[in-house]
């Protein structure tokens, strides 16, 4: 439906792994998001809404859209150094490369690099796959960081003939399951989610009116 042909078993297979592995992954910003709302005892649909709109940031289910964007600008594996040296000067984040919790590879990552080889390979375009190597060799060379869930999934995508824009729809349609099971979850055994904050900014400051400020 999406394409207007029928996917091949390769494919098909590719893209129930990926969304497998997309499904559930601990206590990532969307899925505690769905679990705070939860908490509150809101219904199933705003709980899950609200997990929408947490996966919705680029820092979060958009990571692999960005990762995309930055091969496409990039272009060209002989540009790769040139680019990345310029990018770290410039102290900007390298998307789909280092992760919250995992200091080696993200595990989901070494099955997507596998799928990027085989889309690769199986559409004869190799320049995304290659120029996402020597990324993944230099930020682990330079940084000691390594690929997460987000920077092989991009290419996948890209030449399974997914627009850039439906990867976090994508993202959505999977980690809903994944919601869903915690938001039970939630209701099962609930309490209000209710951090504390301790203040460190200033104290005995003077109010000033409005109208002489």
């Amino acid at each position: 439906m999406l394409r207007g042909e029928r996917a091949d078993q390769d494919e098909e297979h590719m893209f129930d792994v990926c969304l497998m592995l997309h499904a559930d992954h601990e206590l990532n910003a969307s899925t505690f998001t769905t679990r705070v709302v939860a908490g509150t005892l809101a219904g199933m649909y705003g709980c899950v809404t609200a997990g929408i709109a947490a996966l919705a940031g680029p820092l979060h289910g958009g990571a692999n859209t960005a990762v995309m964007k930055m091969l496409i600008e990039i272009g060209d594996l002989d540009k790769v150094d040139s680019w990345l040296d310029k990018a770290l000067e410039e102290k900007r984040k390298i998307m789909g490369i280092g992760h919250a919790v995992y200091k080696t590879e993200d595990p989901r990552a070494t099955w997507l690099r596998k799928f990027s080889k085989q889309m690769a390979d199986k559409k004869g375009e190799q320049k995304w796959f290659t120029m996402s190597q020597a990324i993944e060799k230099a930020m682990l060379d330079k940084k000691g960081m390594y690929p997460n869930v987000d920077f092989y999934s991009a290419s996948t995508y890209y030449l399974m003939g997914i627009p850039l824009d439906l990867y976090t729809p994508i993202f959505a349609v999977s980690r809903i399951s994944g919601w869903t099971g915690h938001i039970l979850e939630q209701y099962g055994h609930n309490k209000l989610i209710r951090p504390r904050a301790e203040y460190i900014g200033a104290r005995d400051l003077k109010y000033t009116p409005l109208d002489q400020r």
